[in-house]
């Protein structure tokens, strides 16, 4: 049995659903929304990098820059993780939970 693309295209459709998913059914908790904005980061990587394979056994001009764009998203993915986790941990420092219908008050 051969993996192809669409292999690869089905499992970052269900990472992706997963993701949205898991954004929709869990408001109340900030860290898992951010776990799930991760999964969908996650499944866009998997989407560049299987399409720059595609292309690259095709032969187009530059079936690299699929790839290139999959580790720009990860510098993205990791800078927006600590940011968000350094803004949860003084958050929950100053008002001692991280539930979202509060954060709110974060306004001014």
């Amino acid at each position: 049995m051969v993996i192809g693309l669409s292999h690869y295209l089905v499992v970052a459709a269900i990472l992706f659903t997963i993701g949205v998913f898991g954004i929709f059914v869990n408001r109340k908790n900030v860290i898992i929304i951010l776990m799930c904005v991760e999964l969908i980061l996650l499944a866009v990587n998997i989407n560049f990098v299987a399409f720059s394979t595609h292309m690259a056994e095709v032969g187009t001009n530059d079936p690299m820059a699929g790839q290139i764009f999959a580790l720009f998203i990860l510098t993205v993915a990791a800078a927006e993780a600590a940011v968000g986790l350094a803004i949860l941990v003084v958050y929950f420092r100053n008002r001692g939970n991280i539930a979202v219908e509060n954060i709110d008050l974060m306004k001014g």
